[in-house]
């Protein structure tokens, strides 16, 4: 599955970064490395950019950027920190 599928608010994995060259240097760098969880926030009306939250901070991505990006939903009871009292 790729990032654009993921639905609003929930949480994937990402498991491997696609594209080539500058766009490929430029994903990573902006914390999209596999192993990072992210969820998506937002949808633009007219369905791009995306707004996903990873690593503490929102970031906007174009949606032909987010079909590179694979990932893997996370299941519900999977989530960091859902669930049980403080």
């Amino acid at each position: 599955m790729t990032l654009e599928k993921l639905p609003i608010g929930k949480t994937a994995t990402i498991t491997a970064v696609g594209g080539e060259g500058t766009l490929r240097c430029r994903l990573l760098d902006m914390g999209l490395i596999p192993g990072t969880l992210v969820t998506v926030r937002k949808i633009a009306p007219m369905g791009d950019p995306i707004e996903i939250r990873l690593r503490g901070y929102e970031l906007t991505i174009r949606m032909e950027d987010a079909k590179k990006i694979e990932i893997n939903q996370v299941e519900e009871t999977e989530t960091p920190g859902a669930g049980g009292a403080l």
